[in-house]
């Protein structure tokens, strides 16, 4: 019987793989009019993958417990690139949000370090602290405001997917770490209304809500990517146009090879490859919370669970966008999307559930890991 993280690797490269595929298949008229070279972007997946894959096979073989002494230097540090990112002349600006820092030839978003130091230090305290998680200082107060000196930053960019997703996140390793219910409904209940404000206020975002009631009435502006990744799946129906054969690609989904990629899928496979790719996400959701409930200790439960939500969400959160199910949000799909700073997190992420998998097995190390299996098998 194959054991859990054997299980997980494989899928996670059979989409790793087809991410190649898929993006060989999508990207290359772009590439050709954009920079004289069809394999552009293919090339450069490559070598952020090549990257990727040495972080993640590093870090699997690092003790999982050593993150514990990097919480807060991590925090220190994202927190200061996400400053950065907001300073002009050193954050690129692009699409009305500054989100990237130029590293010589390649470009690294912050906001995707964010989101894995938000997951570790809070799966930290909430560890530290858990004979005093029930009390609102040490259980709430404190890891809201760990989660904002992160949060804060993303959310000025302004990237609101982001900041929700990692919010939610958040929120729900509260939950499993002991939090009490009380708090963490205050805590989301005064989140959801200043994001809510905020969205109101931004002109943009409100467009794109409204697009997405109206999709007809905001055909050729805000709904247009939308109803255009309606038409790919429309055209591809149950068994696809063929590999390489799709029209949306031809510069009428502007975004094809990379938060709109499910969409193409949909147009060349078919609707048994969007299938498949659900399933496999299924099938990497699965892994990860049996790893962490198998996890020895909080910190690991904590994180491995972490780490499998902020995937999983991510990856449900684009199927939705792009099948018309919420509203457009710039977020990749996980593995598969062109974008070398998910991608290398991505696997960071991947090598830290290995790893912690690899401690299945070990003896309890704190008698509060029932706080979190109780509300994990609610969960």
């Amino acid at each position: 019987m194959w054991k859990t993280p054997t299980v997980l690797l494989i899928i996670v490269l059979v989409l790793l793989s087809f991410g190649i595929v898929m993006l060989a298949s999508t990207s290359g008229i772009k590439a050709l009019a954009l920079y004289d070279d069809p394999h552009y972007f293919v090339k450069r997946q490559i070598a952020w993958l090549i990257l990727a894959l040495v972080t993640g096979g590093v870090v699997g073989r690092i003790d999982y417990h050593r993150w514990r002494h990097l919480a807060i230097p991590l925090l220190i540090f994202t927190v200061t690139l996400l400053t950065l990112v907001l300073v002009p002349g050193i954050g690129v600006k692009i699409g009305g949000s500054r989100r990237w820092l130029h590293l010589s030839h390649f470009s690294f978003q912050p906001s995707e370090l964010g989101k894995f130091s938000l997951i570790l230090v809070l799966a930290w305290w909430m560890a530290r602290e858990q004979r005093h998680i029930r009390e609102s200082l040490r259980g709430a107060l404190v890891p809201v405001i760990l989660m904002g000196l992160i949060l804060g930053p993303v959310f000025i960019e302004p990237d609101f997917g982001t900041t929700f997703l990692s919010a939610v996140v958040g929120m729900t390793i509260l939950f499993l770490g002991g939090t009490r219910i009380l708090y963490l409904g205050i805590i989301s209940g005064v989140g959801l209304t200043g994001f809510m404000v905020a969205l109101m206020n931004n002109e943009v975002r409100l467009q794109r809500i409204l697009a997405f009631r109206d999709p007809e009435k905001y055909a050729q502006t805000f709904a247009y990517q939308l109803n255009k990744s309606i038409d790919a799946f429309l055209a591809g129906g149950g068994t696809g146009v063929g590999l390489g054969e799709s029209m949306q690609k031809h510069f009428y989904l502007p975004e094809a090879h990379t938060d709109f990629i499910f969409a193409i899928i949909g147009e060349e496979l078919g609707i048994m490859a969007t299938l498949g790719v659900v399933l496999l996400f299924a099938g990497f959701l699965f892994c990860g919370l049996r790893i962490s409930w198998r996890a020895p200790d909080m910190f690991g439960r904590l994180l491995a669970f972490g780490v499998t939500m902020m995937i999983t969400l991510q990856a449900m959160y684009n199927i939705a966008v792009v099948t018309g199910c919420m509203p457009t949000k710039g977020l990749p799909l996980p593995f598969i999307s062109f974008g070398g700073s998910s991608l290398v997190m991505s696997l960071l992420g991947v090598g830290v559930l290995v790893n912690i998998a690899q401690h299945t097995g070990e003896e309890f190390k704190d008698d509060d890991t029932r706080i979190v299996r109780d509300r994990l098998h609610k969960f």
